[in-house]
C-alpha cells in the first residue's frame, strides 16, 4: 500500500501530542489579561515598593506631630537628710511640638510624599508591562503551535518522498546517494518538528509563569479577535505630548527629581535654628524645692558651627539632584525614541508587512487549490508541500498581526493611557 502524506501527518499527530494539562475550554486572551492585576512576583514587588514609599512619607510627616511621653519610676533609696531608706517614686507626662526648624521637616515631608507618588506611578508602569508580557507569552504559544503545524507537514512530505525513494531504488530509478539525501532531508525536518514540540512545552510554561499559575500549563488557546483595523493613529506630535503628560515612568522620575530639589533645600537649611514648645506635669513621692509639678517652655537648638559637615551634605544633595536630572533627561529621550520606533513599526506593519502577508496567503490558497486539482488528476504529487506552504503563509500573516497587536499595547504603555482616549480627544486616563 502506498504511503500518503495525510497518513503520515495523522500518525505524527498521534505520536507527538503535547503532554500538557487538559482544559475544558480553550484559554482566551481576555482570560490571560484578566490576571494582570492578580498576584505575581513582579507586580507584588512594585506594590511593596509603593507601600514602602508611603510608609516613609508617613514617617516624614510624623516629625511635625505632637509627641507625648509618659515616664515613671518606683524605687527606694538611702537619703542622709531623711536619715534612712525612703520611697523615691515619680511619674511625669511631657508634651513636645516642633514649631520652627527652617522648614526642614516640611520640605522632607513634601519630598517623601513626592517619592510615594512616584512609586505609585511605577506600579502603574509595572502593570502595563505585565499586560505586555502576558500578550507576548500568549502569542508565542500560538506562533509555536503554528510553526509545529508547518514543520509537521513538511516532515510528512519528506517522509513520503523518502519512503517512495526506497521503492524507486529497488527498480533502479535513483541511486543510493540520492536516497541518502532524501533520508537526511527527512531527518532534518523530523528534528525540527521535535524541537518545535519542545518549544511548545517551554512556551506554555512561560505563559503559565506569566499568569502566576506555574502548575497549570494550558492545552488549547483560542485565536483572539484583535480588531486591528479599529486603531487610527494620531499625528506623532500629539502622541509626544500625551507621553509627556501621562507616561508613568516619566512622571515617576519627574517626582523623584522634584523630591531631590526639596531635599536639597532642606539640607541648605541645616544650619537654621529649631524651636520646640515643651510642657509637662509630674508627681513625686519625695518632696523637694527643686522639683516642678508643672512646667512649660521653649527649647532652642542652633547649630552654630559644624565644621564642613553641612557643606558636604549640601554638596551630596546637589549631586543627587543633578544625577536625577540627568536620568530624567535620558529617560525622556529614550521614551520618545521608543514612541517614534513603535509608531514607525505600526505604520510599517499596517501599510507594508500586513498587506504583503495577505497577498502571500491568497497566493498560497490558490496554489493549494491548483495542487488539489492536479493531485486528483494524478498529474503531480505536490499536494503536501502546498499544504505546508499554506500553513507557512498563515503563520506569516498571524505573526504580523501579533506584532501589530503588541506594538499597539506597547504604545498604550508609553502613553500611559489607551490610544482610544487620545483618539477621543482625552488627555488623561488609565487602562
Amino acid at each position: 500500500m502506498r504511503v500518503t502524506a495525510f497518513t503520515v501527518r495523522l500518525a505524527f499527530g498521534l505520536l507527538f501530542c503535547l503532554p500538557v494539562q487538559a482544559a475544558d475550554q480553550p484559554l482566551t486572551l481576555d482570560a490571560v489579561l484578566a490576571t494582570a492585576d492578580e498576584h505575581h512576583p513582579d507586580l507584588d514587588a512594585a506594590q511593596a515598593q509603593a507601600d514602602l514609599a508611603r510608609a516613609s512619607a508617613l514617617l516624614a510627616e510624623s516629625q511635625r506631630d505632637f509627641r507625648a511621653t509618659l515616664t515613671g519610676r518606683l524605687g527606694n533609696g538611702h537619703n542622709p537628710v531623711l536619715d534612712g531608706y525612703a520611697a523615691d517614686n515619680y511619674a511625669s507626662l511631657d508634651v513636645r511640638k516642633l514649631i520652627y526648624d527652617g522648614d526642614r521637616t516640611t520640605l522632607d515631608a513634601k519630598a517623601a510624599a513626592l517619592e510615594a507618588e512616584g512609586s505609585q506611578d511605577m506600579y502603574l508602569d509595572a502593570r502595563a508591562q505585565r499586560r505586555l508580557a502576558l500578550m507576548t507569552r500568549f502569542f508565542d504559544v500560538l506562533l509555536t503551535d503554528m510553526q509545529y503545524a508547518v514543520d509537521n507537514e513538511l516532515s510528512a512530505v519528506a517522509y513520503v518522498t523518502y519512503d517512495n525513494g526506497r521503492d524507486r531504488l529497488k527498480v533502479g530509478q535513483i541511486s543510493s546517494v540520492q536516497l541518502a539525501e532524501l533520508q537526511a532531508r527527512y531527518q532534518d525536518f523530523r528534528i525540527k518538528r521535535e524541537n518545535d514540540q519542545r518549544l511548545e512545552r517551554v512556551k506554555r510554561g512561560l505563559l503559565a509563569n506569566a499568569m502566576n499559575q506555574p502548575d497549570q500549563l494550558p492545552s488549547q488557546l483560542a485565536e483572539p479577535d484583535l480588531k486591528l483595523d479599529n486603531h487610527p493613529l494620531p499625528d506623532l506630535s500629539v502622541l509626544d505630548a500625551a507621553l509627556d503628560a501621562n507616561n508613568p515612568r516619566l512622571l515617576a522620575q519627574a517626582k523623584l527629581l522634584q523630591a531631590a530639589h526639596k531635599r536639597l533645600a532642606a539640607q541648605r537649611a541645616g544650619t537654621d535654628p529649631s524651636l520646640e514648645i515643651a510642657a509637662g506635669t509630674a508627681t513625686y513621692s519625695r518632696e523637694s524645692k527643686t522639683r516642678d509639678d508643672l512646667h512649660i517652655g521653649l527649647n532652642l537648638t542652633w547649630p552654630l558651627f559644624q565644621g564642613r559637615q553641612n557643606d558636604a551634605l549640601v554638596a551630596q544633595a546637589r549631586a543627587r539632584t543633578e544625577l536625577l536630572q540627568a536620568r530624567y533627561d535620558r529617560l525622556h529621550m529614550d521614551l520618545h525614541q521608543a514612541l517614534r520606533e513603535t509608531y514607525e513599526e505600526i505604520e510599517y506593519l499596517r501599510n507594508g508587512a500586513r498587506p504583503a502577508a495577505e497577498v502571500n496567503s491568497d497566493y498560497r490558497g490558490q496554489a493549494l487549490d491548483r495542487a488539489r486539482a492536479e493531485y486528483e488528476l494524478e498529474l503531480k504529487t505536490n499536494l503536501g508541500t502546498s499544504m505546508a506552504d499554506i500553513q507557512a503563509a498563515r503563520l506569516r500573516r498571524k505573526k504580523v498581526d501579533y506584532q501589530l497587536a503588541l506594538a499597539f499595547e506597547k504604545l498604550d504603555g508609553l502613553l500611559g493611557q489607551p490610544l482610544r482616549s487620545i483618539e477621543a480627544g482625552k488627555t488623561e486616563g488609565t487602562k
